[in-house]
């Protein structure tokens, strides 16, 4: 290995620098503290777990991202956290034992072994909320609102909300009755965006025409809120499930728009994302100039059930890292340049730190000027007392 090799890191993983990092944790304390005053409580999972529980209920779908190691004290596999939900969730099933409803909010890093498509590398930082144990619409409006007060505070403006709903594919799914190879292939063609390959799917799928019509009308059920209103013309006589996640989304877009006017919004039907552990509405946030959603959740009731206790279940989570890039700004120069010594010198620094200040002492022989370290005030002595002055 040459010495130009030594510095590389792996791809996906990456360093943050200053002032990055100061800004990383500005904002961590502003989210977490927004999220005290909505009521949510921090918890902290830890960086692994055995892979039979980290991969259980809402992790399914994290086998590919989780980097696995073997335990030396018990010979048991265990993963390397990639996603902070799954562990919330069994913390809420297992540990807490919460009556009513819990909200749990959290902030930290997690390891990927493959990047996410959705928000990028494998070291993100993980910052979010769940709401447990309610099912009513109103949980998922308030974790709504509160992932658009979380952009805000962050800096983000043109923010682009996109609404989905995972209840009206399953209950069309479950009135086809379609065998298990038949709903995949019908899956892919719906990804695809296809509508050649959906209709050829659902030719070949699904026997009842108006059930066909429906699966069909679901590929181009996108755009602005009079999607709804198209919906519930293209799905009548479908099954009461269908017709309740459509007046779901009525209830969430009215619900945003009345408090995020500016905020544009776009549904679509037959959005897929998280099929595997979403069981209702879905969504990601956007802004101009970013490729992947800043933030991204929904519903995913009965997550607890491997644990023991099925509980109602809506959050969202975002990547700090990403979040921090929204604003740039250079660092504040506030700081006090000290000399290296004097005397009653080290009584005043001691004395300006308590105070809030930020001092930076000179070393022996150091010769980078005061300007270099983000100092715009130089402590000096005047008759005897230590005091500030403009560099």
């Amino acid at each position: 290995m040459t010495i130009a090799d030594r510095w590389l890191l792996p791809d996906g993983m990456d360093e943050v620098l200053p002032p990055q990092a100061s800004r990383m944790e500005e904002l961590r304390r502003t989210l977490l503290d927004l999220y005290y005053r909505w009521g949510y409580d921090q918890v902290m999972p830890p960086p692994v777990e055995f892979l039979d529980s980290l991969l259980t209920g809402t992790g399914t779908d994290l086998d590919l991202q989780t980097f696995k190691l073997t335990d030396q004290l018990t010979g048991r596999l265990m993963g390397v956290s990639a996603d902070v939900t799954p562990q919330v969730a069994r913390m809420d099933a297992h540990s807490m034992h919460h009556q009513g409803p819990a909200r749990l909010c959290y902030c930290t890093n997690v390891l990927r072994a493959k990047a996410d498509q959705h928000q990028g590398g494998r070291s993100p930082v993980q910052v979010g909320v769940e709401l447990f144990g309610h099912a009513g619409l109103e949980a998922d409006l308030e974790i709504l609102r509160l992932a658009l007060l979380s952009l805000k505070a962050a800096g983000a403006v043109e923010l682009h909300l996109a609404l989905g709903h995972i209840g009206i594919y399953r209950s069309l799914v479950q009135a086809a009755e379609l065998e298990p190879d038949q709903e995949r292939v019908l899956f892919e063609a719906l990804e695809l965006k296809s509508p050649g390959a959906l209709a050829e799917q659902v030719e070949a799928s699904v026997t009842d025409p108006a059930l066909a019509n429906m699966f069909r009308a679901l590929g181009r059920l996108h755009g602005g809120p009079e999607v709804l209103d198209s919906a519930r013309e293209a799905f009548a006589g479908a099954p009461a499930a269908v017709d309740e996640a459509l007046a779901q989304l009525k209830a969430l877009h009215r619900g945003v728009a009345s408090e995020h006017p500016e905020v544009e919004l776009y549904f679509d039907l037959a959005e897929l994302r998280g099929y595997q552990y979403h069981t209702g509405m879905m969504f990601a946030a956007f802004v101009p100039g970013y490729g992947q959603a800043l933030a991204k959740g929904g519903r995913y009731d009965d997550t607890g059930q491997a644990f023991g206790r099925a509980r109602p279940a809506t959050g969202f989570s975002m990547d700090l890292k990403l979040l921090a890039t929204l604003v740039q700004s250079e660092p504040a120069s506030d700081g006090i340049w000290a000399p290296a010594g004097g005397d009653g010198v080290a009584e005043a620094i001691a004395a300006l730190r308590d105070g809030g200040h930020r001092v930076v002492q000179a070393l022996p022989g150091q010769t980078t000027p005061p300007e270099a370290h983000r100092c715009s005030l130089r402590l000096v002595l005047v008759e005897g007392r230590w005091q500030t002055e403009a560099l």
